[in-house]
């Protein structure tokens, strides 16, 4: 349980950084920013892979670089999902995404959880 919450911690701190680092991504409040970070969490989770299984053929002629298009659409999606959370387009979404990844993986090589 502790580390579930360490997660959601990690990605809403992730989230903010895109925030600030990203033109183009806003976020309401704090309240938001949680609620944004656990659906990204989760539509990281479930629909990324999914999502990555199908378009497969895709991501091996661009040799990878259609992950980033994938991203993106998660991150886009996760804006569309959650009120007060906004991405104004595809370059935005893309860029965020891969931020959002960026930060959130240093954060959880410095931040292990307890398990």
């Amino acid at each position: 349980m502790l580390g579930i919450i360490l997660k959601l911690i990690v990605n809403a701190v992730a989230l903010f950084a895109v925030v600030r680092l990203v033109p183009g991504i806003s976020i309401a409040g704090t309240g938001n920013l949680f609620v944004a970070a656990l659906v990204l969490g989760f539509l990281n989770a479930v629909l990324r892979p999914i999502i990555s299984f199908f378009t497969l053929p895709i991501t091996v002629l661009t040799l990878g670089l259609f992950t980033l298009v994938v991203n993106g659409a998660v991150f886009a999606l996760a804006a569309w999902i959650v009120p007060g959370f906004s991405v104004a387009g595809i370059g935005s979404a893309i860029v965020g995404a891969l931020v959002f990844s960026v930060v959130s993986f240093v954060l959880n090589m410095i931040v292990r959880p307890v398990e």
